[in-house]
């Protein structure tokens, strides 16, 4: 595997809490900064005729869907992959196929790779996560995305924590709104008494992911 000049593993603290979203806005973020920049998803599930994360990754890159996961690793059950690819019969796969199949092009200042679910959700066959593809790929950075509002505190510090040792983690929190006191407490909580790198804007995420 060809190797980006900086690494960044996206994950977030569960589904739906938007890492898709943030994956691809820092993408382009970083490409008006005039970064080359690249996105793969190793491997993804979906509902049958939904858009899927690989064609909004693509659509932010000018990619094909199908660089940015490979067509064999496309589940059309809305289940974790390792579970949707036995429930439809396909063959078992690891982590270190999943690293072997990322496939990036030369010149990439900034590779981004977005996992599936939570830290530990299930990623591969033989019951790799997302911070088990952290460390085969040892990145620059995780950028953890989770949401603002109720719960922040505690799912945020229990989804950094797996990563802690593995590469520094910047949290994203999505949906934010600075009219919202619970958000706003939520984020000097976060900043102040647990001590994580917190950002509330793809722009400032982009700032970090360039100072690595």
């Amino acid at each position: 595997m060809s190797r980006p000049d900086h690494l960044v593993v996206v994950s977030g603290t569960g589904t739906d809490v938007g890492k898709t979203w943030v994956a691809a806005r820092l993408a382009q973020a970083l490409a008006e900064r005039g970064t080359a920049v690249a996105v793969r998803k190793p491997a993804q599930s979906f509902s049958p005729g939904a858009e899927t994360d690989a064609d909004v990754l693509a659509r932010a890159t000018g990619d094909d869907p199908r660089r940015v996961c490979p067509a064999h690793r496309w589940y059309e059950v809305p289940m974790a992959p390792p579970m949707a690819a036995e429930r439809l019969g396909r063959p078992p796969f690891t982590i270190g196929d999943l690293v072997d199949e990322l496939d990036w092009p030369g010149g990439v200042s900034v590779g981004l790779v977005e996992g599936a679910g939570g830290p530990r959700s299930p990623l591969a066959s033989d019951g790799g996560d997302t911070v088990a593809l952290a460390v085969a790929l040892v990145p620059e950075l995780v950028v953890l995305v989770g949401d603002a509002a109720l719960g922040a505190i505690n799912a945020v510090t229990l989804a950094a924590a797996p990563f802690d040792g593995i590469a520094p983690v910047c949290t994203v929190l999505n949906r934010y709104d600075g009219r919202d006191d619970l958000h706003r407490r939520n984020h000097d909580w976060l900043a102040n008494r647990v001590r994580l790198d917190v950002v509330i804007e793809v722009e400032e995420l982009a700032e970090r992911v360039l100072r690595r």
